[in-house]
């Protein structure tokens, strides 16, 4: 079965929610193995992937991001809808408030960040890493439903599962950061490389340390997040409904040139 949209989620998002006549199958990838859901939205067919797998069962710096976006691209995706919690770096991004970022700092260690680790070289172009067509898409859908959402943000990924220091989180502060989380890469840069539409909303679980006195606990993290699964499932169908499908960004092309079309994710 295929899918044009897909829906990952992240902490709190385990469920495709509002699809009806869903089901899941694995996916074979060269990089591993990937669970998908695929179920019917408005007419459309809505691939969803629980990033952490199911009951959060594998930390970020274990995700087969790779296998994930593979799979996605396999379905026939085209445009994936994130969901990602973070914690606030600015007292402006109150816990509870969303924030659809537009731009990403890497502070990752570990993690193999492109699907070209080989020939051909290929070099994506990161200026727009999440698509500023789908984030429009998003904001309209935010202002359909009146929602208030922060329209942008530098989203800074850390290594994880720990938690970040005081010191880090003034460093990423002085660095431009909004906000901070474990997730958003690679996944943005593979989704980039795989040449798919790719936003990212975030939920502010938090705010980061230093930013509060008290010590962050990851049942905070969960407890935020399940009172707003809904409004994020919310803001995404009614973008999914209300899309027409044309892909009028750079984002079909962004490694085109660079390597032959048998060749690509």
């Amino acid at each position: 079965m295929q899918a044009k949209y897909a829906i990952i989620g992240g902490t709190g998002v385990y469920e495709a929610g509002q699809v009806s006549d869903a089901t899941t199958s694995t996916i074979h990838t060269p990089y591993g193995d990937a669970t998908v859901t695929i179920g019917a939205y408005a007419g459309k067919q809505v691939a969803f992937m629980a990033r952490h797998g199911a009951g959060h069962s594998t930390p970020p710096h274990k995700i087969r991001y790779r296998a994930n976006i593979w799979a996605l691209k396999e379905l026939g995706v085209e445009q994936v809808l994130a969901t990602a919690a973070v914690g606030s770096l600015q007292l402006a991004c109150a816990p509870g408030d969303l924030v659809l970022v537009d731009d990403v700092i890497d502070m990752t260690k570990s993690r193999v960040n492109t699907f070209f680790d080989g020939e051909p070289v290929v070099h994506v172009d990161m200026s727009d890493p999440y698509c500023g067509r789908l984030r429009r898409g998003l904001m309209a859908a935010a202002n359909n439903l009146g929602y208030s959402m922060h329209d942008h943000g530098v989203y800074v990924c850390t290594e994880g599962p720990r938690f970040e220091t005081k010191a880090e989180i003034q460093m990423y502060g002085q660095l431009g950061a909004s906000v901070v989380g474990m997730t958003s890469m690679p996944e943005v840069t593979l989704a980039k490389e795989a040449q798919l539409c790719y936003a990212t909303v975030c939920m502010v679980t938090n705010y980061a340390a230093g930013l509060s006195n008290a010590p962050l606990t990851h049942h905070e993290v969960i407890e935020t997040m399940q009172q707003n699964v809904r409004k994020i499932r919310d803001l995404f169908y009614n973008f999914i409904s209300e899309d027409k499908d044309l892909r009028t960004c750079a984002c079909p092309n962004a490694v085109a040139g660079q390597v032959p079309l048998n060749n690509q994710p």
